[in-house]
């Protein structure tokens, strides 16, 4: 078999959660456990009561309070459940993959066998963009449209900031995009002089940078309303929390775990800090460079579950909004509906599974470009000596095409050279890097001007 151990782990961990899924899923027990309480609509009796109308006989109705949780609630009456629960699902079995795949690369080191966790991690981070585009669609189909000025607003405030981050240089801030657009170039100049192509090479270059800039600029739009969602959660958690000191310190931290995402490329502060701290007479070194990027790796793990940790309590503080606006429609003048109430009610935990995606996507895709960056840049957990970077991959590549081989194996196999030389660690580690950086600054961003609207804005 070409992939052999992986390959039989990778058809049984489908056949597991093509089985598993009815029965055990990971996704409907993080919202339907029991532990998140939702707000029951006042019945029409109730607000006959309150309006000092007298009751319809023979007819009793239950009146407004606290239902224990969203197991009794039919998963089709939550929008987009079967979506959300799919995604989480898929991307805990390929977390399940990874961690056996980085086993067994531990134990064994097969050399010659392709990575399938590679190929786990991009789905995953595939079905986040879908994800994304599909929790977007919804403000875009909006009837007011709102909602849409303000994703495209966003998005071009974005697309400016990933311009301006991509001319900040690599001494302060070290995504390594420039040694990677370098090692790129390096090897694609030869395969353009072959073809009198010379000139497509800076063209190349710009097409990488603009692509980038235009990426950037998608997933701040797709992030805006995330990071609104976030702020105002956040919020209403540590009001709930106020007795529970120890979880309004993970709160604080899950929420300025962005910032310190930012802080880990930021040269000056990071590396160079921990490299030669301004303590003492003597120079002495806290952490080598690889410490520093096995550290690093372990640290955006850290984070991410951290923020895994604290999704209930986000969860339920958005299901108290419920309460909130009954409350506020109360206290507004004129005639209200019944069904007006009971239809703002319903429609908080009816998307609840919205609110978890746009909750639990950010997170997902972090986690996934971390472990991409791991095994696509060539980094340690630091468990083992770092795997060494190839200076020139595509010919190695070329070296091993076997004289017996046929056209068609030639050919794939110089294909398969040409993508390796383009696609080197390097430039895979500026990229992944760029994507991780990038994805907490768009958090950051959204976030921070989401604790200043619902603070400031939302009650004017």
């Amino acid at each position: 078999a070409v992939l052999g151990v992986q390959l039989v782990v990778t058809l049984l961990t489908a056949t597991l959660m093509h089985r598993l899924a009815p029965h055990c899923s990971f996704a409907r027990w993080l919202l339907c456990n029991g532990s998140l309480f939702r707000y029951k609509h006042p019945s029409e009796e109730e607000l006959r009561a309150l309006a000092g109308k007298p009751r319809p006989r023979g007819r009793k109705e239950r009146g407004a309070g606290w239902a224990p949780g969203l197991s009794r609630v039919p998963p089709t009456v939550l929008r987009f459940f079967l979506e959300y629960q799919w995604f989480v699902d898929f991307a805990v079995y390929s977390g399940g993959v990874y961690l056996f795949t980085e086993a067994y690369y531990y134990v064994l080191g097969p050399a010659k066998e392709t990575n399938i966790a590679v190929f786990w991690c991009l789905l995953t981070v595939a079905f986040s963009i879908k994800m994304f585009l599909t929790v977007t669609r919804l403000y875009f189909s909006a009837e007011e449209g709102g909602e849409r000025s303000v994703c495209l607003t966003f998005a071009f405030l974005f697309l400016l900031l990933a311009m301006l981050v991509q001319v900040v240089r690599e001494e302060t801030l070290e995504l390594g995009l420039e040694p990677g657009l370098a090692s790129m170039t390096q090897n694609l100049e030869p395969l353009l002089k072959k073809q009198d192509w010379d000139w497509m090479l800076p063209v190349a270059k710009l097409a990488i940078r603009v692509g980038l800039a235009v990426v950037g600029s998608v997933l701040g739009a797709f992030l805006t309303f995330p990071g609104l969602r976030l702020a105002q959660t956040h919020r209403d958690a540590l009001t709930m929390s106020e007795d529970r000191p120890m979880l309004q310190f993970l709160l604080h931290t899950s929420f300025l775990s962005p910032l310190f995402i930012l802080w880990l490329w930021t040269k000056p502060i990071a590396r160079d800090f921990l490299h030669q701290p301004p303590f003492g007479e003597r120079p002495f070194s806290l952490l080598s460079d690889s410490a520093f990027d096995s550290g690093r790796l372990w640290l955006l793990v850290v984070l991410c579950l951290l923020r895994l940790a604290v999704t209930r309590p986000h969860l339920q503080a958005y299901l108290c909004l419920a309460k909130a606006r009954v409350e506020q429609l109360r206290r507004e003048a004129g005639r209200i509906e019944a069904r007006e109430i009971q239809r703002r009610v319903v429609r908080v935990y009816c998307y609840v599974t919205v609110v978890s995606l746009q909750y639990l996507t950010p997170l997902i895709l972090t986690l996934n470009c971390t472990l991409l960056l791991k095994t696509l840049g060539g980094y340690s957990w630091g468990l083992g000596p770092a795997p060494l970077l190839s200076p020139n991959p595509s010919s190695a590549s070329a070296a091993s095409i076997g004289f017996g081989e046929d056209e068609v194996q030639q050919t794939a196999a110089r294909i398969a050279g040409a993508l390796g030389g383009l696609l080197t660690p390097l430039f895979l580690r500026g990229i992944l890097a760029y994507l991780i950086w990038w994805t907490a600054a768009c958090q950051l961003l959204s976030s921070l001007f989401g604790l200043y609207f619902h603070q400031h804005l939302a009650g004017s």
